[in-house]
This record gives structure tokens, C-alpha cells and sequence, in this order.
């Protein structure tokens, strides 16, 4: 995969995590089971001395923003 790709597929995965996160907050009041959702944290630290860090990356799934990664990973096979 090129750089180029690498970054299309990038943008057009976080647009369809996006998408199905908003369909499931709409949905929500006829299908309340779209909107409950896990949370995956990571948080790597480091105290180097000379460099010190700490960075927290959150991601929230539930269905919906599943549906709309599965949904964004065929439109990206169809385009590329």
C-alpha cells in the first residue's frame, strides 16, 4: 500500500467511524441497543530524564460505529 492509500484508508475509516457513532445516536430512541458502547484506552507514559511524555488515546465503539467501519472499509475496496 502506498502513502497515499495508507492516508485515504485512514480518513475514510475515522468518516465511517464517525457516520455509524451519529446513525447510532439517532437510532438510539428505536434501537437503544446501538448506543451502548465499549470503551478501548491506551496510555503510554514515559519519564526519560530528558524527555517526559504522556498521551492518552481513547476510542468509543458501539454497533452502530462498527456498521459504519464495515460500511467505509467496502466503500474503500470499491474505490481504490
Amino acid at each position: 500500500m502506498r502513502g497515499k492509500e495508507t492516508i485515504l484508508l485512514v480518513v475514510i475509516l475515522t468518516g465511517g467511524l464517525l457516520f455509524g457513532s451519529i446513525m447510532g445516536e439517532v437510532l438510539s430512541p428505536w434501537l437503544p441497543f446501538l448506543q451502548t458502547s465499549q470503551t478501548i484506552t491506551w496510555s503510554p507514559a514515559a519519564d526519560l530524564e530528558i524527555l517526559k511524555y504522556d498521551l492518552t488515546l481513547q476510542v468509543k465503539l458501539n454497533l452502530a460505529s462498527i456498521g459504519g467501519l464495515a460500511l467505509a472499509f467496502w466503500i474503500f475496496r470499491k474505490i481504490s
